[in-house]
């Protein structure tokens, strides 16, 4: 399932930093109840074959109703502001939006803003050819080794082989621990992406690499409910990832 998250301020105006995605993720974790934000923080949900974890969340950058400015390093918004929050975790969909329905105003950083609505979506009805565009960037990255023995991250663009490949392996590995199933086929193509699409985000001191643009999906059912509800690539939990529907492929 995914929120569809209304926040207003008081004079109209908002200011945030321009790499923001940390303050939304607490934000999030402030917002779900103490045992909830402890165990997805602490432990998520381990993929029995790669032991890795997935928090099984993800969440857009903020949306403005009007177009915002950049000035100072900082973001200014005029207007409301949305944002997209996305689980295949009812518990963590009903905690979140419980939670916040029990508040009049939100921190969100330095801002105190009103909270002015909530609605719940379901996952986009499954078409087997869907474009998709990015609400927040997706990542895809491997650690590899140097020659000189150091660890680097690669950041993979979506014009290497690899970035589906990573992509759909991501997918599944998702789904494997959803669902407790192997599942196989798909394809997740770049459909109108360039390289002035690539975004480069600092998160607490990390540069983080990522794409938006618009991608063709062609997935099975439960791959594409990851798609939607877990979100595309990498450090979903962290706002990369988030897509929605921008036009059926028949």
């Amino acid at each position: 399932m995914r929120l569809k998250i209304r926040l207003k301020s008081e004079n109209g105006i908002s200011a945030f930093p321009l790499h923001y995605n940390s303050l939304i993720q607490a934000f999030i974790y402030k917002n779900l109840d103490d045992w909830l934000a402890e165990k997805l923080h602490n432990e998520g949900f381990k993929d029995p074959a790669s032991k890795r974890q997935i928090k099984f969340f993800t969440f857009s950058r903020l949306i403005p109703s009007e177009k915002a400015k950049i000035r100072a390093k900082h973001i200014i918004f005029h207007g409301d502001i949305y944002l997209i929050v996305a689980s295949p975790y009812n518990e963590f969909i009903q905690s979140f939006a419980s939670n916040l329905l029990k508040k009049n105003t939100i921190e969100l950083g330095n801002e105190i803003l009103e909270f002015a609505s909530i609605e719940v979506e379901a996952t986009p009805e499954y078409h087997e050819k869907v474009l998709v565009k990015t609400l927040s960037p997706i990542t895809v990255y491997s650690t590899v080794t140097t020659a000189d023995g150091r660890k680097k991250v690669y950041y993979y663009s979506p014009f290497e082989d690899d970035f589906e490949k990573l992509l759909l392996q991501n997918l599944k590995r998702k789904a494997r621990i959803w669902f407790g199933e192997e599942i196989e086929g798909g394809s997740i193509k770049p459909y109108k992406v360039s390289k002035k699409d690539e975004r480069i985000i600092n998160y607490d001191g990390y540069v983080i690499k990522g794409w938006d643009g618009i991608f063709e999906l062609s997935l099975p059912p439960k791959l594409y409910q990851m798609a939607f509800e877990a979100g595309l690539g990498a450090k979903n939990s962290q706002g990369f990832g988030c897509v929605e529907v921008y036009e059926k492929k028949l």
